[in-house]
């Protein structure tokens, strides 16, 4: 599947092509809310949610006294920046 530049906006993307990029990153699709992603590294976790209007991420377990630390990143940003800010950890 060919994907739109790298600084093409998040939101110039089809759906499955997000759902493929989501893949290529080691995302795995949840089951039943087709919505919702997971992804596991070996030093965190998060769980991914496609959003109306943002991509949502919880690092679970990521912050201080082990608390979940939640970000949005907006549609409007770039895949290669979204791709960094996300898939470089909390």
């Amino acid at each position: 599947m060919a994907f739109l530049p790298p600084d093409a906006p998040l939101y110039n993307h089809t759906l499955p092509q997000i759902e493929q990029w989501l893949k290529d990153q080691g995302c795995k699709q949840d089951e039943t809310e087709l919505h919702c992603w997971h992804l596991k590294r070996p030093n965190w976790q998060a769980d991914l949610s496609l959003d109306v209007e943002q991509l949502t991420v919880r690092y679970i377990e990521a912050g201080e006294n082990r608390q979940d630390i939640q970000r949005a990143f907006k549609y409007s940003l770039s895949r290669e920046d979204i791709e960094q800010a996300v898939f470089s950890g909390p």
